[in-house]
């Protein structure tokens, strides 16, 4: 297998998952998704820091015996429990016995409970440090939930590397190259905000403390477990996962999200979007959520600061496919977003009242007040939605400036 060499003392070990489908069964990887291990070669020790998922073990482990021959790794550093990360443990294990598997006491007590392994173990708490030899030093600082509650991030001081676990990554495998300053970066960037919004979304307010936390070590590269090595780009992204975290907007676009069984709530949403587009709005993504997959939805979501949702009643209550996508919405507490609601029926007016509900929870500011019309929509109601519509763009502008 082909390795990587980070630095002289760092070496990339991990793997492409392309012929993976599904992320966490849920969420599309057209792309694959890379699973990012490192293998820390200090003057008496030797770390690996976070593993692969378990059909990939095999590769692994020849990638480390491609570095350091027969010997046997010290340490196995785990960052994070989630199984694309921990599967490889036991197998790895099995290859070398007296590996000391290392984590906080959370992980240790998932590392048993997924594994069942309980012996040469090391647990850490945070700001402990682990020796490799008189030329390196690893730390530990504990980020909780960040997306899992044991979550960890391991610190090289002497590189100043970051090992951040699941922080920062982003779907996507590695074609060829591992460090940014090595490849095109760009098509990771939308892979990143979708894999924020999807997996971390829900955890902003724990990104912000991890990054605070780290606000005092001098960074100047970032392995995570998923996605490029980052160096050049290093600002780039970490100021990207911080405007993530904070529920900022990252343009003055808007989202449409609309569901429609026979077009008739289809045709609102098209009067609405032409609106936008005659108001000066340049940036409008529209998703027919009963076609759109929810992970890319979610994206645009994060990424736009206006939302308009546009769907019927349906079985007295709101249609399935939009009630989905709001009940994301909700679960990740997105706020600072301005929203219109458009809802229609054919006897029961119930959709705008579940989806004004449903925004009750989160903190989006309504501009106008929700649109509900019943059957076919007429003239003065196509004329109602591009007027919110047009309410919504002027907020935008003014946003802006």
């Amino acid at each position: 297998m082909r390795t990587n060499r980070i630095s002289d003392k760092v070496h990339y070990i991990g793997v492409n998952g392309r012929s993976a489908n599904l992320f966490e069964s849920l969420w599309p990887l057209p792309q694959g998704v890379s699973y990012n291990s490192y293998l820390v070669v200090g003057s008496e020790k030797t770390a690996i820091i976070d593993g692969v998922e378990v059909s990939y073990a095999l590769q692994q482990i020849d990638a480390i015996k491609s570095i350091i021959g027969d010997r046997c790794p010290d340490y196995l550093i785990i960052n994070h429990m989630e199984p694309d990360h921990s599967g490889a443990i036991r197998v790895l294990r099995e290859a070398y016995p007296d590996l000391t598997i290392v984590g906080n006491a959370q992980t240790l007590a998932m590392v048993k409970g997924f594994y069942g392994l309980d012996v040469n173990t090391l647990a850490v708490k945070d700001g402990d440090q682990l020796v490799l030899g008189d030329d390196l030093t690893l730390k530990f600082a504990l980020t909780p939930m960040v997306h899992w509650p044991e979550t960890m991030v391991t610190y090289l001081e002497q590189e100043k590397t970051l090992f951040s676990g699941d922080a920062f990554g982003c779907f996507g495998a590695l074609n060829g190259a591992v460090v940014d300053s090595d490849m095109d970066t760009s098509p990771y960037y939308p892979e990143m905000i979708r894999y924020y919004s999807c997996i971390v979304g829900k955890y902003g307010q724990f990104v912000q403390r991890a990054l605070k936390k780290l606000e005092g070590l001098e960074i100047s590269t970032i392995c995570s477990t998923h996605g490029p090595v980052w160096r050049d780009e290093l600002d780039k992204v970490v100021d990207l996962y911080d405007r993530l975290s904070r529920y900022e907007p990252l343009d003055n676009g808007v989202t449409i999200v609309y569901g429609s069984m026979y077009g008739n709530t289809e045709r609102v949403a098209e009067a609405a979007a032409d609106a936008l587009a005659q108001s000066g709005v340049r940036k409008i993504r529209v998703h027919n959520a009963a076609v759109s997959d929810l992970s890319y939805i979610l994206s645009d979501l994060f990424t736009s600061a206006g939302v308009i949702i546009a769907a019927p009643t349906y079985s007295d209550s709101l249609f399935p496919p939009v009630a989905h996508v709001m009940e994301a919405m909700s679960v990740r507490g997105l706020k600072n977003r301005h929203v219109v609601l458009i809802g229609s029926h054919t006897w029961s007016p119930q959709s705008v009242k579940k989806m004004s509900a449903c925004l009750e929870t989160c903190g989006l500011e309504l501009t106008g007040d929700p649109l509900s019309f019943k059957q076919a929509p007429t003239d003065d109601v196509l004329g109602a939605a591009r007027s919110l519509a047009s309410a919504l763009a002027e907020k935008l502008v003014n946003r802006q400036q």
